[in-house]
């Protein structure tokens, strides 16, 4: 399975464009979607390094509010994971 990551593109340098996602900075092309026009402070769904599409803000704020809660799932489940192997030895 493939995910792509909404990403806020914070400088742009031909058809590159710097985009941030929470602590990391990744290189983005931008060839895929040239008649977008994308503006730094844009966010961009990034996939394999290119940006794909467009998003709005509030858009990409949804999906990364779901992103969170999923890590969040993810950390209470591993916890609970922990609780019944430590039961079982």
């Amino acid at each position: 399975m493939c995910l792509s990551i909404p990403a806020r593109v914070d400088k742009i340098e031909d058809n590159i464009a710097i985009c941030t996602v929470g602590k990391s900075s990744y290189n983005t092309s931008l060839e895929l979607i040239p008649n977008e026009n994308v503006q730094v402070g844009d966010y961009v769904l990034i996939h394999t390094g290119f940006a794909i599409q467009k998003l709005d803000t509030e858009e990409a704020n949804n999906i990364l509010s779901t992103f969170e809660e999923f890590k969040e799932l993810n950390e209470e489940m591993d916890r609970e994971e922990q609780k019944h192997n430590t039961r079982i030895i």
